[in-house]
């Protein structure tokens, strides 16, 4: 059976048990006009029994769904002859790795033979097996869990109470998971940065100003020995994303001040939807334009006024960005605008201000919290764009603050170390760790900042 088939049938299901469940509680009482006798609402009886019939379920569906990869590989395992179990483990996991891409349709590695091609009979037999038995463990389950809640219905049952006690339950789940998700991205971070600054002196890293991670990979291979100096890489990153603020924020909070102060009903219900698009277009778009319209008009522009203007350009990157992050900050701001309270615009008015000294001195401090998060949650997503600045900025490493010139960001770099088959042990591929845990250090930098501008400012204000 296939997952998704399971979980509409599970869902099914529960859509059942919410109805019996509901049912129940009214038939207790005698019918719907003595539903005063039940402790809760029937509708809770109905939830009551639904989450019994889903949750144990679905607990079971995801515990087997996580241990059914290792269990059928080790009963395959088992099955295999005595000449291949005892190969080591590299070689076995890479004659696995072919049963598994023959099982599934995909290229193998080397010629099937007999034993190969009847351990991928295996495999699907096994898989099958595996699904199968899954969907009736898991329906099974499902049912009994609905009678049983079922059964216990009663009119003074605290149904309510348990429901929401179920409920909190699963929000703590959800958020715990959360927290310890991000705090194992991190960790996972920290740990290969750690493993990447004993090979290369912290401040060699933080204030060399070359950039050049081309290492030998073995002992037997021709190569540099790499600089890893990541002042280039900063500087960019910040040339860039100072270009795109530059553009986003002045466009973008004005456009909120007018949308939200100025523009009549008709004005702003069709101006900020169209402003909002330009947050849906794909990052890859925008890297087209800025690389086929933006750049070449920078370029030839240049030239006719006597500018070196390259092909690659932090200026074509920085503009095409702000263009990218102008609803961020003028959606946000358009939005704390019209939150300010009337009566603070009231009081400017009565004391004989005009609307625009009312707007600078009035609702830009009562609102400026939430515009200093709009323009920082603007500045994270321009530090973290990647695209647009790979098609438009390049990726040469240069340490200058023209932005005629082409330079690179710390994603771009994270990105480039990457991809393809890399070696896990090198300076090279550690690079990009430690990139990454100084871009989240800014990141977290900048909410740190936001959240004490709030602060003061909410204080003030409330």
């Amino acid at each position: 059976m296939q997952s998704w088939v399971l979980l509409l049938l599970l869902i099914g299901l529960m859509a059942v048990a919410y109805q019996l469940g509901r049912r129940r509680s009214v038939r207790l009482v005698g019918g719907y006009g003595k539903v005063r006798e039940l402790h809760s609402l029937p509708s809770y009886y109905g939830f009551y029994t639904a989450l019994w019939c889903g949750l144990p379920a679905l607990l079971v569906y995801g515990l087997w769904v996580a241990l059914q990869t290792n269990f059928v590989t080790q009963l395959l395992i088992q099955d295999l002859p005595e000449h291949i179990r005892a190969l080591p483990t590299a070689q076995l996991d890479l004659i696995l790795n072919d049963v598994k891409n023959l099982a599934s349709g995909n290229i193998v590695s080397r010629e099937v033979d007999a034993y190969m091609q009847a351990a991928a009979d295996h495999l699907i037999s096994l898989e099958q097996t595996s699904q199968s038995a899954m969907g009736v463990v898991v329906l099974s389950l499902a049912i009994v869990g609905m009678l049983f809640a079922r059964q216990t219905i009663a009119k003074q049952m605290r149904a309510r109470n348990r429901v929401e006690q179920i409920i909190n339950v699963l929000l703590i789940i959800s958020s715990t998971i959360a927290i310890f998700t991000t705090i194992g991205i991190v960790l996972s971070v920290l740990f290969e940065s750690v493993r990447f600054f004993r090979l290369i002196p912290f401040s060699d890293f933080m204030f060399g100003l070359q950039w050049s991670p081309q290492t030998a990979i073995r002992a037997d291979q021709v190569g540099s020995s790499g600089a890893f100096g990541a002042i280039p890489l900063f500087t960019g990153t910040l040339l860039i994303s100072g270009i795109a603020l530059v553009v986003a924020v002045p466009i973008g909070l004005m456009s909120a001040i007018y949308l939200s102060e100025y523009a009549g009903p008709k004005i702003r219900a069709s101006a900020k939807p169209v402003l909002e698009i330009l947050a849906g277009i794909p990052t890859v778009v925008y890297g087209f334009f800025a690389a086929l319209t933006v750049a070449p008009f920078l370029r030839d522009s240049g030239s006719l006024i006597g500018l070196d203007v390259s092909s690659e350009s932090a200026l074509a990157a920085g503009l095409v960005m702000g263009i990218m992050i102008i609803p961020f900050v003028s959606s946000l701001s358009d939005d704390v605008i019209n939150a300010v309270p009337q009566t603070m615009r009231d009081g400017s008015y009565a004391l004989g201000a005009t609307k625009s000294e009312t707007v600078r001195r009035v609702i830009i401090p009562a609102a400026l919290p939430g515009i200093v998060g709009s323009v920082l949650l603007a500045a994270s997503r321009a530090i973290g764009e990647t695209m647009i600045v790979v098609m438009a900025a390049g990726l040469t490493a240069n340490l200058t603050a023209n932005p005629l010139d082409s330079v690179t960001t710390v994603t771009v770099q994270i990105v480039t170390l990457l991809v393809g088959d890399q070696e896990f042990d090198s300076a090279k591929t550690l690079a990009a760790f430690a990139l990454g845990l100084m871009l989240f250090i800014t990141t977290l930098v900048l909410n740190i900042v936001a959240l004490q501008v709030v602060r003061k400012y909410r204080e003030q204000y409330e």
